[in-house]
């Protein structure tokens, strides 16, 4: 079996428009969540959201490629762009057939869907663009980004709701483990915020209400969380064989050393209330890996600020980790860039490489007035600083589906 390292790192966040902002802002506590902008939100009961701010894809892709182009895709071809500038490499023609794109979405061209259908109603169906279909496919992320990057490795969308990123990031992890391919670009990308995906979750009473103060409505862990913030970005990983970062003279970040997969076989959107599903998935990635529960220090949590999930993922963590689990840093990111549906685990997991990189875990915000049943150590006090040896990093989504990435502090 290869060793996988991670070689490079890029993100189009709620906080910054690069990964280097991105990070800045999140160590320093800053919230991502204000009033959303991308349409009149005056009759719905959410009014705010997590937006990426004022992103000009044009230094990565021509005006008429972007006119093909959903908001996903830009963020994903943007963001692929950064990445392989920050790698360090250019894929050549002899290496491009071992060079994979995995990619997570999770909803797709939900905007493009309420236009187009729009105009079919208003205008008839000779009206309809021929760029339609390709525009809104959930797979056009990881196609046009394979387009950019000359990448003819297996070209592959994962679409399993909240997991996609972190899956996405797995199955590259998995293809360069097993000698398929030499590299992968992986992670996820999504942009949903529009009336009708507002709207559905709205629906479910997933999203939280409290629009008097934004900044302060993603509250995981917390006893007065009322549901999530949706989110919007992208963030991909570089990952190769050790071998392959070697021979080029790459810059390693990380290794990536287990990867966990599982389904509850319980329910459409609500998690088993013991977690045990989410613990499948944790017990996986670290089994993989060889690695003990009590020498992993840190968790990227999902913590999506919904009752339940949060819930459920303490109990998973008290399951897996035992007396331990009372000891681990636990980090819930989407207490300031809110959640990014497809693209969470792809963005988290570019955040769990860089604590390992730079010996910082981020804290969690708006944790005030701490929910008694989730009594574990959540960084509510802010940043620490700390040299962590591995970070797990957790995403479970909607129809029971768990996946978990396990990263370590790359030493030769």
């Amino acid at each position: 079996m290869n060793r996988v390292v991670v070689t490079g790192l890029a993100a189009i966040t709620p906080l910054g428009n690069d990964l280097a902002t991105s990070w800045e802002n999140l160590i320093a506590g800053k919230s991502g969540v204000g009033p959303i902008t991308s349409f009149d939100a005056t009759d719905f009961d959410t009014k705010i959201a997590a937006h990426v701010k004022d992103f000009d894809c044009s230094p990565y892709i021509s005006h008429k490629a972007a006119k093909r182009m959903e908001n996903f895709t830009r963020y994903a071809v943007s963001c692929a762009r950064m990445l392989m500038d920050d790698s360090g490499w250019t894929i050549s023609e002899e290496e491009a057939p071992r060079v994979g794109v995995t990619i997570g979405v999770g909803l797709g061209g939900l905007e493009a869907i309420e236009v187009y259908h729009q105009k079919l109603l208003d205008k008839g169906p000779g009206r309809i663009s021929p760029f339609f279909i390709p525009v809104m496919i959930a797979n056009m992320a990881a196609g046009q980004v394979s387009i950019e990057a000359g990448a003819q490795g297996p070209n592959i969308c994962t679409t399993t709701a909240c997991a996609s990123g972190t899956h996405a990031i797995g199955y590259g992890f998995t293809d360069i483990m097993l000698g398929r391919i030499d590299a992968a670009i992986c992670g996820g990308a999504e942009s949903t915020i529009t009336p009708l995906g507002m709207s559905g979750f709205t629906a479910m009473k997933a999203l939280s209400t409290r629009n008097d103060a934004p900044e302060k409505a993603s509250r995981p862990f917390d006893a007065e969380r009322d549901g999530f913030i949706m989110g919007e970005g992208c963030g991909l990983l570089l990952l190769e064989s050790l071998e392959h970062a070697k021979a080029r003279g790459a810059n390693i970040l990380a290794e990536v050393v287990g990867f966990g997969a599982s389904g509850d076989a319980y329910h459409m959107t609500a998690p088993h209330e013991d977690g045990s599903g989410m613990a499948l998935a944790m017990r996986a990635a670290l089994r993989e890996a060889g690695v003990n529960p009590e020498d992993v220090d840190c968790i990227n949590a999902h913590g999506t600020s919904t009752k339940l999930n949060d819930l459920c993922e303490t109990r998973a963590l008290k399951t897996v980790f035992g007396d331990h689990a009372y000891k681990l840093n636990i980090s819930a990111n989407k207490s300031q860039i809110g959640h990014l549906l497809g693209a969470a685990g792809g963005v988290e997991g570019v955040f769990s490489v860089k604590t390992l990189a730079d010996g910082v875990i981020p804290g969690t915000c708006n944790l005030d007035n701490p929910d008694p049943d989730c009594d574990l150590d959540y960084c509510a006090s802010g940043p620490r600083e700390k040299q962590a040896e591995y970070v797990l990093s957790n995403s479970f989504g909607f129809g029971g589906t768990n996946g978990c990435m396990l990263f370590k502090r790359f030493a030769d």
